[in-house]
């Protein structure tokens, strides 16, 4: 039985491959020796401005596709990067003609084995059989589709989503977080949006949202948000507490962190941007560490992320994650809420971290937030996935100290 998946492939306009195959096989090639889909892509297209709407699409899911399929295509014939490319639009798009002037092997079966299937190293399989059992099938298909885009509204979304409908952009309310808009128009032009959309949303996934609900700030509180990145929830936690609190914002990513400086600006949030780490007399009562992580519950939002991870990522991370945690409860004031999050889905980064934590630090207890029972793992975390939720992979424990 053909999946969604494999289904979206075969509304992409192979015809417009005809004569790209010169273009496009330099751009396949660092593909596939490592180099991100998304950036290539946005070098090729920028080098071609005058391509046609439907020439950028192909060239986008000829890129995009290759590099997340390709275990599977390999299965069929492990060829150049234009064979590869043919037999993706004729086995997946269905389109017997690719003209890209390569030969190519007979009509093959579809793969039994799903990670052959589904295109996953086998790394990342064995942690999803571990993980999921017989759902990882299902897993596995829904990190093959590209996620939604979802908007946090930043006041009723109700007000949001008639407004953005008078301009063309079709929504639907978010099935888990309290502000969450899943655009259903495809491919809208959000950044060209008039003026009066300024400050009113931030492009964020709903799960992303979840985490940072979890962190139950009030009106008025100091939160620190202690891997901020570029401010998702730094800018949702800022939107809650209002005028009258503070996000402390920390990242080892600098660069980063001047994007938050910069969106904070735009949405007149209320951000302190502290560098590597917060000083040291700072006290809150609130703390997010949303940790570094090996990524796997945000697969569909890179499609070549999975041959671009280490498999040491897994081993490696949880030693930095408890160090995360260990550094904001030195900010945590008594009584106070620590949120621990990751977007990925291993037992290792996620159960085992908390263990770990309840284990060196007593004086923490592991409480269930007041949360849908849907979105709860048996030990009272919240832990989403693209298959049971709709939302990219996310796992989030909340502590209180006594």
């Amino acid at each position: 039985m053909t999946t969604e998946a494999e289904r979206r492939l075969t509304s992409v306009p192979w015809r417009a491959l005809e004569g790209l195959g010169p273009i496009l096989e330099p751009a396949l090639t660092q593909i596939l020796e490592g180099s991100p889909a998304e950036r290539v892509l946005d070098r090729l297209l920028r080098a071609h401005r005058d391509f046609t709407p439907e020439q950028r699409r192909v060239c986008a899911e000829s890129l995009f596709g290759v590099g997340l399929w390709r275990r599977r295509l390999r299965s069929h014939f492990d060829g150049s990067p234009l064979q590869l490319l043919a037999i993706l639009a004729r086995e997946l798009g269905e389109f017997s003609e690719p003209a890209l002037g390569v030969e190519l092997p007979a009509l093959a079966p579809t793969p039994a084995a799903w990670r052959d299937r589904f295109s996953f190293p086998d790394w990342i399989g064995q942690h999803l059989d571990a993980r999921f059992g017989t759902e990882a099938p299902a897993l596995a298909e829904a990190l093959n589709r590209p996620g939604p885009v979802c908007l946090r509204a930043r006041g009723p979304r109700e007000e949001l989503q008639q407004l953005l409908a008078s301009h063309g952009v079709e929504t639907v309310p978010g099935r888990w977080a309290v502000r969450a808009l899943v655009v259903t128009t495809p491919r809208p032009n959000l950044l060209g949006l008039g003026p009066e959309f300024l400050g009113r949303f931030e492009v964020q996934d709903e799960g992303s949202q979840l985490l940072g609900e979890l962190v139950d700030a009030r009106p008025g509180d100091d939160v620190l948000d202690l891997c901020a990145g570029a401010g998702g929830k730094s800018l949702q936690l800022a939107a809650i507490i209002g005028p009258e609190g503070r996000v402390h914002a920390t990242d080892l990513d600098l660069p980063r962190l001047e994007r938050l400086r910069t969106r904070a600006a735009k949405a007149n949030a209320r951000v302190l941007i502290h560098g590597r780490e917060a000083p040291a007399s700072l006290l809150v009562s609130r703390v997010l560490v949303d940790a570094p992580c090996s990524e796997l519950g945000a697969l569909r939002r890179g499609p070549d992320l999975r041959w671009r991870l280490e498999p040491s990522l897994v081993s490696s991370m949880p030693a930095i994650q408890l160090g995360l945690i260990n550094t904001g409860l030195r900010h945590l004031a008594p009584g106070g809420r620590l949120v621990y999050a990751t977007c990925t889905f291993t037992r290792e980064e996620n159960e085992q971290v908390v263990e770990e934590t309840i284990v060196t630090h007593p004086e923490l207890k592991l409480v269930q937030p007041e949360v849908h029972s849907a979105l709860l793992d048996a030990s009272g975390c919240l832990f989403v996935t693209p298959h049971r939720h709709g939302t990219d992979g996310f796992f989030g424990a909340v502590f209180e100290r006594r």
